[in-house]
């Protein structure tokens, strides 16, 4: 064979004996397989350095599932990169949807080796040939930027969430086997992904419960965890759900679990669905638990009831301290909060002292595990902190963003064409704004939204899938379609809800141009009364998460121009924008 040669061959034992005597690299040679079976829509995913032992064992343990293997030998692989390799093949594949995987996701790696980018392109040379095989229906741009492999259980995770993860389970089962009941805590900024390793870690533990792939040959930090030891630990009813407060997100999460096997779309959860329920959960995972909402004027009028409904069943009454936060702890024994408390966008959020409290607690009971590592925006963490740091109104030195597109445009038509040209090449570039404008065409879809030099945009057509709909990059997204999710581009409309005070040169909030009604309501039932500053804090966490979006490239436009001027001379934008 040549480098980067596929050998296919029918699963049988007869003709993966002929192969091994005319390839000698069946044994002591680094080898990435795929056995599947194309009628049965089943697949496995797997590495070995003795392509022989390995087949038999499958043989006796998946001959009768899988029909065909696949045999990726190439002459300058070794084990770290057959590791990777094999790690975004299943990625790949269950982002592609024509497989079922039988793979645990125990085993999937991100680690970093000599040459790691070269041998990324040697994978997409890989990739091409197996999608000409038929091994893969999609293209690999059109599964990268899909939600089931951005959201995907079988993501490599990188060290730092490596970390966090065997750290969250290690504390899982101690309280377990001791009957202990705690709250862990994972907190990290926008990019770091905390909706991934809830998803990781959800994935993980079915795995466990369910023996998934305990035969495995694996190299891995939790692959001890695949065993009956912990299996017997949990026990087979330990009941698992994921809590996303968020709508849009909540229904992404819930396709990619309906597509993902020993996971279910039914495990992902609202709080309301939560505590509606009638048996609890032994873990309960909740993404952006900033969201959680306290007591205020819900959306309409049969959550204000259900809201009353839910203390009163769980908390014994409706004290207007009660928080769904409340009714998460009442509803399970063991929790793992997913939060960033400058993500928090509404009042009605969980309230920053009780955020505060949640870390102290965790801290002390040492069950708060952060995440640092930035793996969303190209430029790294120094810009997300940065962006934070100018909209509290500091002046910090800007970071080098070394070739991340970060661009100053004062026509909004032009951005516009520049997002367009984006998403023509990459993909998932949009427009996404501050609620700075009223939702005018929620109720005429013939209506105009936000017209500024010349040119009219409506909000987005749905507060569901908004950013895979169709005609989405000629519309505006607002935070609650874009908040949990990656774009390659975003581009930012700072709207007239922020003002550069002439006098001060402070950042300012402009209660008259803001239009999210929830985002600026008092709540009275709390005795809570919010000034301006109360809501510029939250208006500023909505501009940081829109700036924190793009992955590549963020395009921004400023409807003030004092303060237009003011982030021209403090953002770091590129000189040819």
């Amino acid at each position: 064979m040549t480098a980067s040669d596929i050998a296919v061959l029918d699963f049988t034992a007869a003709s993966l004996g002929r192969f091994a005597e005319i390839e000698p690299r069946t044994v002591n040679w680094p080898v990435v397989y795929v056995i599947d079976d194309e009628e049965a829509g089943r697949a496995y995913v797997g590495e070995t350095l003795n392509t022989s032992g390995r087949m038999r064992q499958h043989l006796r343990t998946r001959g009768a599932l899988l029909r065909r293997v696949r045999l990726i030998i190439d002459e300058t692989f070794n084990k770290s990169v057959c590791l990777d390799l094999e790690s975004q093949l299943i990625a790949w594949l269950n982002a592609d949807q024509k497989y079922q995987l039988l793979n645990s996701n125990a085993g999937i790696v991100g680690a970093q080796y000599y040459d790691r980018i070269s041998y990324q392109e040697t994978f997409k040379k890989i990739f091409a040939q197996l999608r000409e095989d038929g091994l893969f229906e999609q293209s690999l741009e059109d599964l990268e930027n899909s939600e089931i492999f951005k959201l995907s259980p079988f993501k490599a995770l990188n060290a730092d969430q490596t970390r966090v993860v065997l750290r969250v389970v290690e504390d899982l089962f101690h309280d377990v086997e001791n009957s202990v009941s705690e709250t862990v805590i994972v907190r990290g900024e926008p990019g770091t992904g905390k909706t991934v390793l809830g998803v990781y870690l959800i994935k993980l533990l079915r795995d466990i419960i369910d023996g998934t792939d305990f035969d495995g040959e694996r190299e891995s930090l939790f692959a001890t965890f695949l065993s009956n030891e912990y299996q017997t630990i949990l026990g087979m009813g330990f009941r698992i759900g994921l809590v996303v407060p968020q709508q849009a997100l909540r229904r992404s999460l819930q396709r990619v679990f309906e597509s993902t096997p020993g996971l279910a779309p039914e495990m992902v959860l609202s709080p309301f669905d939560v505590g509606k329920a009638d048996v609890g959960w032994d873990l309960l995972v909740v993404d952006e638990a900033h969201r959680l909402g306290r007591r205020s004027n819900q959306s309409s009028g049969v959550q204000n009831r259900a809201f009353s409904e839910i203390n009163q069943k769980l908390l014994g009454d409706d004290d207007q301290r009660h928080t769904q936060l409340d009714w998460i702890v009442a509803q399970s024994t063991h929790r793992v909060l997913l939060l960033d408390p400058e993500q928090s966008v509404r009042p009605a959020d969980l309230s920053a002292r009780v955020q505060r409290s949640l870390v102290r607690d965790a801290r002390d009971t040492d069950r708060f595990h952060p995440l640092t590592t930035q793996m969303r925006v190209a430029a790294g963490s120094d810009y997300v902190g940065f962006v934070r740091s100018v909209l509290r109104g500091e002046r910090p030195s800007p970071p080098d963003l070394g070739d991340y597109d970060l661009r100053l445009f004062d026509d909004l038509g032009g951005m516009h064409a520049a997002i367009k040209r984006m998403d023509r090449r990459f993909g998932l570039a949009r427009l996404v704004a501050g609620f700075a404008w009223e939702w005018k065409s929620k109720k005429d879809r013939g209506a105009v939204d936000i017209a500024l030099d010349g040119i009219e945009l409506q909000w987005n057509r749905t507060d569901k899938d908004w950013i895979t709909s169709p005609g989405a990059v000629d519309q505006v997204g607002s935070i609650h379609t874009v908040q949990g999710y990656d774009l390659n581009y975003a581009g930012v409309i700072i709207g007239p809800d922020l003002k550069l005070d002439p006098d001060s040169r402070q950042i300012v909030f402009s209660r008259a141009d803001y239009h999210d009604k929830k985002g600026k309501q008092n709540l009275p039932k709390l005795g809570v009364v919010l000034t301006d500053d109360d809501i510029l804090r939250y208006v500023t966490n909505v501009y940081s998460v829109l700036l924190t979006r793009g992955i590549r490239g963020t395009y921004v436009y400023v409807v003030d121009p004092l303060l237009r001027e003011h982030l021209a001379r403090t953002l770091p934008f590129r000189s040819d924008a």
